[in-house]
C-alpha cells in the first residue's frame, strides 16, 4: 500500500470511529438546572409547604370526626403535592412550544371531560367530580382552565396582527368561553365559570382585543341582567336573598349565613399574631369545611394579621415575578400562556380572600396552593412548570 493510500485509510478510520466519551463525561455535560428560574420556583415551593402545614392544622379535627384518622386529608394532599412538584420540575425541562400544536387536542379533551362529568353521580348536589377507578375524584374544570389558557395563547399568536377585528379578536374566544361556561353551569359550577371568564378576559385584554369590544360586552351584560329581571322574577328573588345573607349573614345565622359568620369569628379571633398553629377553635366543627374554601379564615385565626399579610405577600411576589417572566419570554405564545396562568392564580386568590372576609358573596372558590384539593394542587404545580419552561427559554432571541 502506498504512503498516500495509508494516509487516506487512517483519515477514514478516524472518522468512522469517533473518540469514545465516558459515561461520567457525558453526565458532566448535562445541566438540568441551567438557566432555571429559581426565584419563581422557590416562591411556589414555599407556598406548597405552607399550604400543607395549614391543611393539616385545619383538617385534623374534621378528619378524625369523619374517618377516625386525623391524617386522612393531609396524607392525600401531601401525595398530590409531591406528584405536582415532580411534574413541575419535569415540565420545566420540556420545551413549552410543543403545546402550540396540541392546543386544540387539549381543549377537545377538556370539553369531553366536561360532558362526561354531567353523567357522573351527584356529589354534594353537583356534577363536578369524576370518580377514578382506583379511588378518589378530580374536577374537569381544572383541566378546562389550562385548556383555555393554551388555546387562547395559540389563537392570539396566530392572529397577532388581527386582534382588533371582531372575527379574530372576539368571536373565537366568545364561542370557546360560551361553550365551556354553558357546560360548567350545568354542573353547576358558578365560581369556576367566573374564574374561566376572568382568565379569558385578561388574556384577551393583554392579547390585543380592542377595548371597544369590552365596552360592548359590559353593555350586553347589563342588558342581559335587565332581561333576566323582567323574565325570571323567581330567579331575581333567589339572587336578592343571597345578597341579603351577604349584607346581613345574621338574618339566617344557622343557615345560609352560618359559614360566613363563623369565618368572621375566626378572623377576628386571630388578632395581630394569632392563637398559634393548631390552636384554632373554629375548626372544631364550628366552621364547615375549614380545610377547603375557608382555610384562609383558619390561617388568620392561628397566625393573625401578620400571617395573613405573609400569604398575601407571597401571592403578590408570585404575580410580580410571573409578569417579569412574561415580559422576558422568547415569543408571544409563551408570554401569553404565562399571563393566563398568573391571572388564574391571582384572580382565584383575590376571590377566595374576598369571600372569606365577606367582601363579596360566598361563591365557593378555593385558595391556590393552600385549600385542600388534589386535582387543583397538581394542576397548579403543572402549570407553574410551564411558566418555568418559558423562563428557561427566555434567552432565545425574541420573535
Amino acid at each position: 500500500m502506498s504512503e498516500m493510500a495509508r494516509k487516506r485509510y487512517r483519515v477514514k478510520s478516524s472518522r468512522a470511529k469517533p473518540e469514545h466519551v465516558s459515561l461520567r463525561a457525558r453526565l458532566a455535560q448535562v445541566r438540568p438546572f441551567e438557566n432555571f428560574e429559581w426565584p419563581f420556583a422557590v416562591i411556589v415551593l414555599i407556598m406548597v409547604a405552607f399550604g400543607l402545614v395549614m391543611v393539616f392544622s385545619a383538617s385534623y379535627v374534621t378528619a378524625y370526626y369523619r374517618f377516625g384518622d386525623s391524617f386522612n386529608f393531609i396524607r392525600k394532599q401531601a401525595l398530590f403535592g409531591f406528584l405536582g412538584v415532580c411534574a413541575m420540575f419535569i415540565i420545566a425541562h420540556i420545551d413549552y412550544r410543543c403545546l402550540y400544536k396540541w392546543a386544540f387536542a387539549i381543549m377537545g379533551f377538556a370539553l369531553l371531560l366536561l360532558v362526561v362529568v354531567l353523567f357522573m353521580p351527584d356529589i354534594s348536589n353537583a356534577h363536578r367530580w369524576i370518580t377514578l377507578p382506583f379511588g378518589g375524584t378530580f374536577q374537569p374544570s381544572e383541566i378546562a382552565k389550562f385548556a383555555v389558557i393554551v388555546l387562547f395563547a395559540r389563537i392570539m399568536t396566530a392572529n397577532a396582527d388581527k386582534m382588533k377585528r371582531f372575527q379574530y379578536g372576539v368571536l373565537p374566544f366568545a364561542l370557546i368561553l360560551g361553550l365551556i361556561v354553558a357546560l360548567m353551569l350545568l354542573e353547576p359550577h358558578l365560581s369556576g365559570s367566573v374564574l374561566i371568564l376572568s382568565i379569558g378576559a385578561t388574556m384577551m385584554f393583554v392579547g390585543g382585543t380592542s377595548l371597544i369590544w369590552f365596552a360592548i360586552a359590559v353593555g350586553g351584560a347589563v342588558a342581559a341582567i335587565v332581561c333576566v329581571i323582567v323574565m325570571f322574577p323567581d330567579l331575581v328573588w333567589y339572587a336578592a336573598s343571597r345578597l341579603e345573607y351577604w349584607i346581613d349573614p345574621f338574618s339566617d345565622a344557622l343557615g345560609k349565613g352560618h359559614q360566613t359568620i363563623q369565618s368572621m369569628y375566626a378572623i377576628s379571633s386571630g388578632g395581630l399574631f394569632g392563637v398559634g398553629i393548631g390552636n384554632s377553635a373554629q375548626k372544631y366543627l364550628y366552621l364547615p369545611e375549614p380545610h377547603n374554601d375557608f382555610i384562609f379564615a383558619i390561617l388568620c385565626e392561628e397566625l393573625g394579621f401578620i400571617g395573613a399579610l405573609l400569604v398575601i405577600f407571597l401571592f403578590i411576589a408570585l404575580l410580580i415575578r410571573g409578569l417579569q417572566i412574561s415580559f422576558q419570554a422568547a415569543d408571544r405564545f409563551g408570554a401569553l400562556m404565562v399571563v393566563g396562568i398568573i391571572a388564574q392564580i391571582t384572580v382565584q386568590a383575590v376571590l377566595n380572600i374576598a369571600v372569606v372576609t365577606n367582601t363579596i358573596p360566598n361563591t365557593g372558590i378555593s385558595l391556590p396552593f393552600f385549600s385542600y384539593g388534589g386535582t387543583s394542587l397538581f394542576m397548579l404545580l403543572s402549570e407553574t412548570g410551564v411558566v418555568l419552561s418559558v423562563a428557561r427559554h427566555s434567552g432565545v432571541k425574541k420573535t
